[in-house]
Formats: structure tokens, C-alpha cells, sequence
């Protein structure tokens, strides 16, 4: 392992924690040679997943891409980080779960929405408004009065 800061290999763990769904470890560590610390994580390596877009061609799943949504969707709202990566993390592993190996973008694109109504009100609205495409505010009303009327206990994956 190397430091992000001075890239030096004397780099220490300073506490280990299994993620929620139990699927990576999270590891504190810190820079012997600059006193840094970073975090890291552990995956297991899976089967590859396909996502199929809306024109039909083939994509490789990629966790990144739906955190770099996630953090776009959550920018200047106060949802750690920790809370992000415990959702994409609940969404890869829906994704996962699921008995084949090809999954609709659209798919996903409904695990990341129902993630985001869990985590804040605004960053769902802001996914919302490019994911389902709005064209005016009627829309944005629509989808506010629909997020006020769903209890919190049904909005969980």
C-alpha cells in the first residue's frame, strides 16, 4: 500500500470495519513517513456484471460510476461520505444479487433513486431532474409532491 500524499510504502492500519452489508472492509490507515491518514477499502473480487443501455449496447458495471452520480447528486448537502458509499455499496450488491448477469440501466437507475430519497430530499429531486429527463418545473412539483407522500419506512432497496 502507498501513500496518496508522498507515495512512501511505511503505511500503518489504525482500525478495520466491515461495511454494513458486509461485502468490503474499511481500513483507517496512516503514513509513517508523513503522518497522513487515508482510508481504503477491501473488495471481493465478483463475477462481471453487463449493463444494458437504452440503445442496447453493452457497458462493464462500474461502481464509480454511480458514486461519481451519487457525490454529483449530494454536492453541498450535508450527507457524509460515509452514508454515500454505504449506499452504493447496497446498490452494487442488489445488483449483484440479481440471477443474471446483464442489468438494465434503468434498473440501476431505480436502486440509485430509492437510495437518494433515503439520503436527502434535494439530491434525489436533483438525480431525478436529469435521470427521468424534466423538461419544467410542473415536473419538479410532480415529483416534490411524490416525495413528500411516500413514507419513509417504504423508501428503503
Amino acid at each position: 500500500m502507498r501513500c496518496p500524499y508522498c507515495n512512501a510504502t511505511d503505511v500503518k492500519v489504525l482500525e478495520s470495519r466491515e461495511s454494513p452489508n458486509e461485502e468490503s472492509i474499511r481500513r483507517r490507515r496512516e503514513c509513517e513517513n508523513c503522518e497522513k491518514r487515508f482510508t481504503t477499502y477491501e473488495r471481493v473480487e465478483t463475477i462481471d456484471i453487463s449493463v444494458v443501455k437504452k440503445n442496447g449496447a453493452l457497458e462493464a458495471f462500474d461502481r464509480n460510476k454511480i458514486l461519481k452520480g451519487i457525490m454529483t447528486a449530494c454536492q453541498k448537502r450535508p450527507v457524509s461520505r460515509e452514508k454515500i458509499d454505504d449506499s452504493v455499496s447496497r446498490i452494487e450488491s442488489a445488483v449483484r444479487s440479481m440471477d443474471t448477469t446483464e442489468v438494465k440501466s434503468t434498473k440501476i437507475g431505480d436502486l440509485v433513486m430509492k437510495q437518494l430519497m433515503l439520503l436527502d430530499d434535494v439530491a434525489y429531486v436533483r438525480f431525478a431532474s436529469v435521470y427521468k429527463k424534466f423538461k419544467d418545473t410542473t415536473q419538479f412539483m410532480k415529483e416534490i409532491n411524490n416525495l413528500k407522500a411516500t413514507p419513509k419506512k417504504i423508501k428503503a432497496v
